[in-house]
């Protein structure tokens, strides 16, 4: 009898452990360095970093799932991953489908051209070819106020993709993140003769109000732990720890 006792109590035990350490599948698109991207082909960057720091925090463990950019609301509402922690837009379109978070960081986007090209708006650069990645907050920019003004615009699965068509000249330049195209182009020997231009693009009908954790609707639990994970990591240093290998100032914007 105590020998059954003892195995219901481990058994329970067992079960409350699993619980408290259960997998969070989060979705990643390693193509967007610094953020999310591969390194002796694991993931790494910022948003890696900080996935795994809040997994810490609600006492998970981080599963990456590595997803395209433009399946990646499809995949979390097929539920083929738990969260997607990969530079997502809060912007009230994404909002109709899925639900978020409180943002975790805020940087402006900005359009990028050769050094030689007189920038001063969207008609300055009319005839040019700007390429975007596909279902991001820079494609509905550029849709929205580059096209209009006689931009082409192409759009890409990867924004890495884009960087390589603008190499190879099928490509004037883009609309990208500050942080990462400065990180994943600019700073870089190919990236030498191109630059940002304009004003830094906050615009909130385009690029919502910063980056957030995508979460499906009903997920009230997990993002009410995940809130309270990104106020602990930004109070207790973790942030900082984090935000600081990568960067020289605070991303977590305004």
């Amino acid at each position: 009898m105590k020998k059954l006792l003892l195995a219901v109590v481990l058994a329970a035990v067992g079960v409350t452990a699993f619980a408290q350490g259960k997998d969070l599948r989060v979705a990643i698109d390693p193509t967007y360095e610094p953020f999310t991207f591969k390194k002796d082909g694991q993931p790494v960057g910022f948003d890696v970093d900080i996935a795994k720091a809040l997994c810490e925090q609600i006492k998970r463990k981080c599963v990456f799932v590595e997803q395209g950019w433009d399946s990646m609301i499809p995949g979390l509402m097929a539920r083929k991953y738990d969260v997607i922690i990969s530079s997502m837009s809060v912007t009230e379109d994404r909002l109709k489908q899925i639900d978020f978070t409180d943002k975790y960081y805020n940087t402006p986007s900005r359009v990028v051209t050769k050094k030689d090209v007189k920038y001063t708006g969207p008609a300055s650069i009319k005839g040019k070819k700007i390429g975007v990645l596909k279902s991001s907050t820079q494609e509905k920019y550029a849709l929205g106020e580059l096209k209009p003004a006689g931009v082409e615009v192409v759009s890409y699965e990867a924004q890495d993709q884009v960087y390589l068509d603008i190499n190879a000249g099928r490509l004037d330049g883009t609309v990208a993140d500050f942080v990462e195209v400065t990180g994943g182009f600019l700073s870089k020997p190919e990236g030498k003769n191109y630059e940002l231009k304009g004003d830094e693009l906050y615009i909130p009908k385009y690029f919502g109000i910063g980056a957030g954790i995508g979460l499906r609707k009903g997920q009230d639990k997990l993002k009410g732990e995940l809130n309270a994970a990104i106020k602990a990591i930004r109070a207790n240093g973790e942030y900082k720890k984090v935000n600081d290998k990568y960067f020289k100032f605070d991303v977590y914007g305004k």
